[in-house]
């Protein structure tokens, strides 16, 4: 159940971002979210397919969540 409802919270910040730094800091707090609930059982696909992310992004999120988050921004 938290893991869905960390699920719940990546998809929220995933689209709600603005500027640049904003972008960043909504895509540290979104990679972290992901992280959460994939720690606590959800699968890369369920993630990937609710986020509109490829699973092999979602996979380098969850390996290295900050550069992705400034590969992402940039």
């Amino acid at each position: 159940m938290a893991g869905r409802l960390l699920l719940v919270l990546a998809v929220f910040l995933e689209r709600s971002t603005a500027s640049r730094r904003a972008v960043a800091r909504w895509k540290l707090r979104r990679n972290a979210a992901v992280r959460a609930a994939h720690q606590r059982g959800v699968p890369v696909e369920v993630l990937a397919a609710k986020l509109g992310l490829t699973p092999s992004w979602i996979r380098y999120v969850i390996r290295d969540p900050k550069k992705a988050a400034l590969e992402e921004a940039a």
